[in-house]
């Protein structure tokens, strides 16, 4: 009741704006709801996964790839029209942007189409800022990060958690790597790094 009137007050009086808010914090700005954050995620994860850009994207339902990096990143929230466009246009069932939601269970079992962490880390702000920044390296200089991130991987992958708490200690000798690599200027730079997990 107290909305509705909030809502003809908004009406009643010319020249205010007319703002409204669903959120409990009226007049105040709050964060997104963690259901508009998981569907923005998964718009983006479907996307990256049948290997459409956001501007192919966005043309194809008729918006500007910011506006689409706003559902993505839970800025604006999608109507229910517009994701039905996503959808049809990545082809997959508006359900797919909420399958894995806390809450949306059904009684049947139903299997979801997994997704890869990977697809969900490139999807992400994270992912997005550090693939927007290997593309702007010279190819040479990228393939050098590429292996060394790939070779860091490798490391990670054989350590044993039973050495977790030595690693934590403080770094060991035979942990020491030496690092070099060559910067596009022609530069060369060497460093050591201590593997540490």
């Amino acid at each position: 009741m107290e909305r509705l009137m909030q809502f003809r007050k908004a009406f009643a009086e010319p020249g205010r704006p007319r703002v409204f808010s669903a959120s409990a914090n009226h007049g105040t700005e709050s964060s997104p709801h963690p259901a508009d954050q998981y569907v923005g995620r998964q718009i983006a994860a479907v996307r990256v996964q049948s290997d459409v850009s956001q501007a192919q994207l966005a043309r194809s339902i008729g918006i500007s790839f910011q506006q689409l990096q706003k559902y993505e990143n839970a800025k604006n929230r999608v109507s229910a029209s517009m994701l039905y466009e996503i959808a049809s246009s990545l082809a997959v069932p508006v359900s797919r942007f909420f399958g894995g939601l806390p809450g949306n269970e059904t009684d049947r079992d139903v299997p979801t189409l997994p997704v890869d962490e990977r697809i969900n880390f490139i999807a992400s702000a994270e992912g997005r800022r550090l693939i927007e920044g290997l593309v702007q390296l010279h190819p040479r200089v990228r393939s050098r990060v590429s292996a060394l991130i790939s070779a860091l991987g490798e490391e990670l992958a054989v350590v044993d958690p039973k050495q977790e708490s030595v690693a934590s200690a403080g770094p060991n000798p035979d942990e020491r790597r030496f690092v070099r690599c060559f910067l596009f200027e022609g530069r060369e730079c060497s460093f050591h790094h201590s593997l540490v997990v």
